[in-house]
């Protein structure tokens, strides 16, 4: 999945942020946005969880989840 995000955090870059969470090293984090599976996806806006997939996820999954919670710029 790693990859996949990397290649979002490319197209997406005007929209979004990409960020890596060690799940180890930042468990509060993990407490905090409730993840209970890695990998997992939490799209965070204002500092609250929009959207999620836990587990993997293919490229349209990711564009999906993008598309329904992000505004596009016009």
């Amino acid at each position: 999945m790693e990859s996949l995000l990397a290649h979002v955090a490319r197209k997406e870059r005007e929209r979004l942020r990409i960020r890596r969470v060690d799940s180890d090293e930042h468990p509060r984090l993990l407490r905090r946005f409730a993840v209970t599976q890695v990998p997992s996806l939490v799209l965070v806006i204002d500092q609250k969880v929009a959207a999620r997939i836990d587990g993997r996820a293919s490229l349209s999954q990711i564009e999906q989840l993008l598309d329904q919670n992000l505004v596009t710029s016009v």
